[in-house]
């Protein structure tokens, strides 16, 4: 190992003088080239150990190895892989500090955003590190990646508005959240099931979201460039009241009937609430299956026994069966088709114009107060149902806390997936779920793996949700107030030269 890590250190320090003489670069451009050049290498290690498990035809390592010998005589390429491969074993078996190890992968992270300038990419790299690392199958990945697909993207979705109205990652979609669940702490206590239910619970919280949208846009406009930050705040306010209604209103002065949702004392609400009776309704509606050759038999034993609405499909390579929650992705379709509608139309057009100058929308006769408030409401209205949807498919709600990371892992997804404040687009939802979810499902398994303890995964994606966020508003800050210096200095020159 160290042999190859004094040959890496050397190859790069000759490639240095090298290239740059050759392609006459900066040092700053030559180091991106560098990382990008290495995530690559990575990449397709990564992507080696993949096909390795799931087709099982050949060693990958003895493929890399022999890689490594072909590229002898191109020693920055050579030493960079066998780098990569004697640290990897080293890393597996030497009894590392686990906060060393968290360090170095989050910075590790950050040089690569910095490096390749795409937050998508970097996470694509870390991915090919940590999925072989889990020695999680690739039928179990698929599986919970098209769970979380359908129980996420609806709530990510609803954040696309606000960004293009100009008013930035809304924060305040907990809201919508709040009201959701309200809704669906009445029909438990009704005993409404089925879609019915979930109509029911979205005809509730609609009312409850249209509410708290207006009050929350109110307030935005009364805070015109710090919505962001006034938002979060104002989330921890309602929630304030929301623990006030559930806690102590709900079986006091709204009436609650069913003591089964009930504390001792006869009034509150129980902080766990049981969802059976609409469990997976939306996505077994029109339920559906990818399966091996051993999984549909299974799947049908378990969900029945060849009835027409199963749609079937065979992969070889596959090892037993993937549900795909299929009318949740038809909701979240049409919803994607409601966006790419909506831009077109006069309010969306009215809110792209907020979006790239409100002094310039204003001065074109549009309402801006009015159109940001909408923007609001919209967002919450859709987030509510994005939160029903959420909770339908996990089958419980936690009352207190169901709502709390909503806005910072839907934020969060949405930022991995290449997404910025100022622009996002119904691909970096999609993009953003993939990777964000990759990462939950594969860092503590890996990071068990890596040092003997799960939580050093744990501790990595908890800091990247936050992180990635604290990022895209540190980038946000520092371009707006580059532009708002370069427009002084535009206008300085244009003064000086009359």
């Amino acid at each position: 190992m160290m042999q190859n890590t004094l040959t890496f250190a050397l190859s790069l320090v000759i490639a240095v003088a090298m290239v740059r003489k050759l392609f006459n670069l900066s040092f700053s451009a030559f180091i991106k080239t560098f990382f990008i050049t290495l995530a690559v290498l990575l990449a397709l290690t990564g992507a080696a150990y993949v096909a390795g498990d799931v087709f099982g035809k050949f060693d990958c390592m003895q493929v890399l190895n022999d890689l490594c010998l072909n590229l002898r005589d191109f020693p920055l390429l050579g030493g960079m892989f066998s780098f990569v491969l004697s640290i990897v074993p080293g890393l597996l078996t030497a009894q590392l500090s686990a906060l060393f190890l968290l360090l170095v992968l989050i910075s590790a992270l950050f040089a690569l955003i910095w490096a390749t300038q795409s937050v998508p990419l970097a996470f694509i790299i870390v991915s090919s590190f940590a999925i072989p690392l889990s020695g999680y199958s690739a039928g179990y990945i698929i599986q919970e990646l098209i769970t979380r697909i359908g129980r996420n993207s609806f709530l990510i979705l609803s954040l696309l508005i606000p960004i293009m109205a100009g008013m930035g990652l809304n924060f305040g979609m907990v809201l919508g959240a709040m009201a959701g669940q309200i809704g669906l702490v009445m029909i438990c206590d009704w005993g409404i099931a089925g879609i019915p239910g979930m109509v029911l619970a979205c005809l509730i919280g609609t009312p409850i979201a249209i509410v708290l949208g207006i009050f929350c846009g109110a307030v935005l406009n009364r805070a015109k460039g710090r919505e962001m930050v006034t938002s979060y705040i104002l989330g921890f306010f309602i929630n304030g009241v929301y623990q006030m209604t559930v806690l102590y209103l709900m079986g006091w002065i709204i009436p609650i009937t069913n003591p089964a949702l009930l504390l001792s004392r006869g009034y509150g609400v129980r902080n766990a609430v049981s969802l059976l009776g609409i469990r997976g309704v939306l996505d077994n509606i029109l339920p559906a299956v990818i399966a091996g050759t051993d999984g549909t038999s299974q799947f049908m034993s378990v969900y029945g026994n060849g009835q027409s609405s199963f749609m079937v499909m065979h992969l070889p390579f596959i090892n037993g069966a993937i549900r795909i929650p299929f009318g949740t992705l038809i909701v979240i379709a049409l919803f994607c088709m409601f966006i790419v509608w909506f831009r077109k139309t006069k309010l969306g057009q009215d809110m792209r114009a907020l979006g790239q100058s409100q002094a310039v929308a204003d001065s074109a006769g549009i309402a801006v107060n009015r159109t940001r408030i909408i923007a609001i409401v919209i967002s919450t209205v859709l987030a509510c149902y994005g939160q029903i949807i959420y909770l339908q498919n996990m089958g419980t709600l936690n009352t207190y806390n169901s709502h709390d990371q909503t806005g910072m892992f839907s934020i969060a997804a949405l930022l991995i997936g290449g997404a910025s404040v100022a622009h996002a687009s119904i691909a970096n939802v999609f993009v953003g779920v993939i990777l964000f979810h990759l990462m939950f499902i594969v860092a503590p398994i890996a990071g068990k793996n890596l040092v003997g303890d799960a939580q050093i995964g744990e501790y990595f994606r908890v800091f990247v949700s936050y992180g990635i966020i604290a990022l895209a508003l540190v980038l946000h800050a520092w371009k707006r107030n580059r532009e708002r210096e370069e427009s002084r200095r535009s206008l300085r020159g244009k003064n000086g030269g009359e």
